[in-house]
């Protein structure tokens, strides 16, 4: 009898022990789930890092290749700002390079309705992946930029798609407001800047810049036969589309180069008359127009002949320039 007990408690001891024993069998399995789950989760955050650096540095490399003074500008940038400038201003390129790189009208508008699209995407969080399109949403997330802004400057590319000359300097001035002065609007935002006198300010420089980019970009546009300089200043001083195609240096085409070149300075001189009441937080926004006033002084300097090969060359002595203006904390 005493045999039959121990037989018994024999059995149960080992199917208790084998009962306790089954889940140590199992938990290697579930921690290898586990670390099977923390691996892919680790690979997922460095799939997303990755992508995020390699559409941050196609911008960088994009600004820095087709936009080189305002890559300069943005370094000068506080860090917070830096990144979504450079989101802004490759979004800008992006856009600008649009008429010189298409062969039809038609293809342009299509690009350009891809950016209204994605525009639209961007602020139903929903961006096509394309890396200016996710930096751009990053910086729509981060400093809250406004719609309108951006719709504006892809609205008045397209209309420039139409390949012609500008009736008068005031047509000039209003495509410089919408497509230039938005930009700065949006750069003030992405330094949290919310001020009259520097929406004011970031107006005139914008039309600077526009009128600027217009006379700078003459001898490229000419060399392809192509003049959109304001008409009625032209025909004010008897100047002819063919003139400028030829790369005449006659007094007449030159007095033309000043006149629009003096219209820019008044906006220089304009945004200027503002900036005792601008705040300081907005000045590095404003750091381009070190650029300006450079190609301002160099074709005075050139007599105002818009194809003097002095203003072929870069100013070497430019990036200290626009340091200097960014520790002085003026415009």
């Amino acid at each position: 009898m005493a045999a039959g007990v121990r037989v018994q408690h024999g059995l149960l001891s080992r199917k208790t022990s084998l009962l306790y024993s089954l889940p140590r069998k199992i938990a290697p399995n579930r921690v290898c789930m586990q670390r099977a789950a923390e691996i892919q989760t680790v690979r997922a955050s460095t799939n997303t890092a990755g992508e995020a650096q390699h559409n941050e540095k196609y911008c960088l490399d994009l600004v820095r290749s087709r936009d080189y003074e305002g890559f300069l500008s943005c370094l000068l940038l506080p860090e917070e700002a830096r990144r979504s400038s450079l989101a802004l201003r490759a979004f800008n390129v992006e856009l600008a390079q649009v008429k010189d790189s298409v062969s039809q009208k038609t293809i342009g508008l299509m690009r350009m309705q891809f950016w209204k699209t994605t525009i639209d995407e961007i602020y139903r969080d929903d961006p096509p992946n394309q890396p200016i399109s996710t930096e751009l949403w990053r910086a729509v997330r981060t400093h809250g930029l406004t719609k309108r802004w951006l719709t504006r400057i892809v609205t008045e590319r397209e209309k420039d798609l139409d390949d012609r000359a500008y009736r008068n300097i005031q047509e000039l001035e209003k495509y410089s407001e919408n497509a230039q002065s938005s930009l700065l609007y949006l750069l003030l935002e992405c330094l949290g800047v919310k001020n009259v006198h520097a929406d004011h300010a970031a107006s005139h420089i914008g039309k600077a810049q526009g009128i600027v980019t217009c006379l700078r970009a003459t001898p490229h546009h000419s060399s392809r036969r192509k003049v959109y300089l304001p008409m009625d200043i032209c025909m004010l001083h008897g100047a002819s589309q063919e003139d400028f195609i030829r790369g005449s240096r006659e007094k007449n085409v030159r007095d033309v180069v000043y006149d629009i070149a003096s219209q820019a300075h008044v906006h220089l001189e304009h945004a200027r008359s503002f900036s005792h009441n601008v705040p300081a937080a907005a000045t590095p926004a404003f750091v381009h127009t070190v650029v300006l006033e450079d190609y301002l002084q160099r074709i005075r300097k050139a007599d105002f002949d818009v194809f003097h090969k002095s203003l072929r060359n870069r100013n070497p002595l430019l990036p200290f320039q626009l340091y200097l203006r960014s520790w002085k904390k003026t415009y």
